[in-house]
């Protein structure tokens, strides 16, 4: 099968290796980078629509959606796969906008009676002010887009009239509206389904690290970290999850008539009263797709190209009972900033564990830093202990200027 994978982060890295774990297929990319391109081959393309194209003339049988600005870019990446017989792991423009307004998203879930957290949508600094009415902590997003650090949980009115500052005055992620949020309180879990019509399959469960520093100190990121495994939730806890949150859900987009077809994301909040969803994305999490890709065993090119044609086929794949742990190195300054061109040691000496790419680029022979979060190191065990040491002991090896990592992912939270 010819394959192309769009996007250039750890996330697509990893589907990439499994995509080509899974059978020989012919693999591409775009943008890529120098790590995917040792697995396949990159794509120049200018835009979306010139995409489409190249995938006409080289007839590529399969389009998977890593990155979900692709989604929602002109006409969107699935809208013009459909309209060129191409079929395409990732939902159509009009079902991005899940994750691409968080307005739409909260519009979603009332309208289909899923459990969440209240909002108001604010556009301006004073009607914000005004939501938030002194009731801390209280948690603020960007409405849009904003590569996972739109989202600020503020303690008080400093912290909340910086992030305002960020979305109004400097417009930091661009011009756009805000939600106040109302703040839930208990254990954070990722729950990641293959949609496909009114069919699902829930993969494993994830839970990410999104703070910088240890003990979930400093600014949110990315992502640093991330733990998954069929044995991270509780047969009961699942269970309400699929009855009152994936299932509605699945309904849902089948009633709006936003053929999803793809992966979809539910960052969902443990709270007192049951689980309720914190936010959908339109593709799989990025680091939790680095710790979950590693348990999933079996035909994944298979499993996407027939999910994209409409027939998920749930027995192609199966699941380690296992743990998976995924540990990130970060560049100096990140989340802030990101310092690129320090040489990275140690990549040779990782042997138990697998390293993906996310900011790296290759000079000459050398690897070098090239972005924020810059490695994935995941280590997989039978149990949470062994895995959590293998990932630590293999991240250990690997060492640059200014490298973050944070010794207590897998650990915090457990």
């Amino acid at each position: 099968m010819k394959i192309l994978v769009v996007g250039k982060g750890g996330r697509e890295h990893a589907l990439i290796r499994s995509l080509g774990d899974s059978g020989e297929h012919d693999l591409f990319c775009h943008p890529g980078s120098d790590a995917i391109a040792e697995l396949a081959t990159r794509v120049e393309a200018d835009g979306v629509e010139d995409l489409v194209e190249w995938m006409k003339a080289n007839a590529i049988e399969l389009c998977v959606a890593g990155e979900e600005s692709y989604l929602v870019a002109g006409e969107g990446l699935a809208n013009l796969c459909e309209k060129a017989g191409i079929p395409c792991w990732g939902p159509p423009k009009e079902g991005a906008m899940l994750e691409a307004s968080k307005a739409f998203a909260k519009e979603f879930m009332k309208r289909h009676e899923i459990p969440t957290g209240g909002a108001r949508v604010c556009d301006s600094i004073d009607e914000a002010r005004s939501a938030i009415a002194d009731r801390y902590p209280t948690v603020l997003k960007y409405d849009g887009l904003a590569a996972g650090k739109g989202v600020a949980v503020c303690g008080d009115e400093e912290a909340a009239d910086e992030f305002l500052g960020e979305v109004f005055a400097s417009a930091k992620f661009g011009t756009g509206r805000l939600l106040v949020e109302e703040y839930l309180e208990g254990p954070e879990v990722s729950i990641f389904a293959a949609v496909s019509g009114d069919d699902y399959l829930i993969f494993t469960p994830a839970r990410d690290y999104k703070r910088i520093g240890e003990g979930d100190a400093g600014p949110n990121t990315g992502g640093m970290g991330a733990v998954a495994s069929r044995q991270l939730v509780d047969e009961a806890t699942l269970a309400t999850i699929e009855e009152t949150i994936v299932k509605p859900t699945v309904a849902g987009l089948v009633a709006d008539e936003l053929n999803y077809r793809g992966f979809l994301y539910f960052g969902l909040m443990l709270t007192e009263d049951g689980p309720k969803v914190i936010e959908y994305n339109c593709r799989f999490g990025d680091p939790e797709c680095q710790a979950v890709m590693p348990l999933v065993k079996g035909d994944l090119a298979t499993f996407c190209a027939e999910g994209a044609r409409g027939q998920l086929q749930p027995g192609l794949l199966e699941f380690d009972e296992g743990w998976s742990v995924c540990v990130v190195l970060a560049s100096a300054g990140y989340p802030e900033t990101s310092r690129s061109g320090d040489v990275i040691s140690g990549l040779e000496d990782v042997k138990d564990a697998r390293v993906y790419h996310a900011g790296t680029k290759k000079d000459g022979i050398t690897w070098v830093t090239n972005g924020g979060r810059v490695l994935a190191v995941v280590a997989g065990g039978a149990s949470r202990e062994e895995a959590v040491t293998k990932a630590h002991q293999e991240a250990a090896k690997v060492t640059f200027p200014g490298s973050q990592r944070r010794s207590d992912i897998g650990i915090m939270h457990f």
